[in-house]
Order: structure tokens, then C-alpha cells, then sequence
């Protein structure tokens, strides 16, 4: 089975609490760089859908931890696809140690697809739905600097 869509990131001193753990608000931070770097992946980036007056809002976020992350460890967050609605989608993230593999956190985010300028929920094109559907798999983008 072919790997889902790969972030990487090396956790940085400024992200962790005294402990030299990841203070936990950071988590929404790494979603939001996976979620930006998927999306250029399966869409060309937020340009494409903005310049088609569409763009994405999250309306829920869910985590759920399974081990710290620590300074300096390189943290892997793979995506996916998690199911497609009228003006919504939601997306899977699975963080993990890309040293160890092992699991850190699960999360889920649900976005609403919106019409600019007056931000009203908008119908999700069938392009963009076979995009999201589709995924990215086998792709890594790497910011860890590895």
C-alpha cells in the first residue's frame, strides 16, 4: 500500500514547554503547515482556488495524543483524505517520530468550502473533490532540513 501524502518538520526549541516537550496549542500549527503544503500537492496550492474565488475554512479541530514529541525530533504528520460533503471536507492526520515511527497524536479537521468576497458556504467543484479524493500518495515534502 502506497504511503499517504508526508509532512516533516523538526520540532524547534520555541515549540516546546520547560519540559522540552511540545506544548500542545503548537499541534494546530503543524496541522496548518500539513494542510497548506497537502493542498499545494493536490491543488496547485490555495492560489488556484483562490483566484477561482473559493477558499477553505476550518470549523472543527480534533486531537487526540498518544506521546510527546520532543525538541529537536523530527516529527512526520501523514494526511489524507478523510470524506467529502456538499461544501465540506474533512482530513485525517496521523503525527509520528519519523526517527522511531511511532505514533504521537491522531487529528482530524473539518473545512467549509467558502465563496469570496462574501464568504458563504459554496458547493464543492467536482474537480476539487476528485483532487481531495485522489490525495497525494507517496508524496514527502520535507521541512525538517534532513
Amino acid at each position: 500500500m502506497t504511503t499517504p501524502f508526508t509532512f516533516l518538520t523538526r520540532v524547534r526549541y520555541g515549540e516546546c514547554d520547560a519540559q522540552l516537550v511540545v506544548f500542545n496549542a503548537r499541534y494546530g500549527d503543524y496541522a496548518d503547515l500539513a494542510a497548506t503544503e497537502y493542498f499545494r500537492a493536490i491543488f496547485g496550492g490555495i492560489q488556484k482556488l483562490l483566484v477561482r474565488q473559493l477558499d477553505t475554512q476550518v470549523v472543527h479541530y480534533s486531537i487526540d495524543w498518544k506521546a510527546p514529541a520532543r525538541f529537536d525530533d523530527v516529527l512526520g504528520v501523514r494526511v489524507r483524505t478523510a470524506r467529502t460533503g456538499t461544501t465540506s471536507f474533512a482530513l485525517a492526520m496521523e503525527f509520528f517520530n519519523a526517527a522511531s515511527g511511532a505514533a504521537v497524536a491522531q487529528a482530524e479537521l473539518a473545512y467549509v468550502l467558502v465563496s469570496t468576497p462574501a464568504y458563504t458556504k459554496a458547493a464543492l467543484p467536482d474537480d476539487l473533490r476528485a483532487a481531495l479524493l485522489a490525495g497525494a500518495p507517496g508524496v514527502v515534502m520535507n521541512q525538517s532540513g534532513t
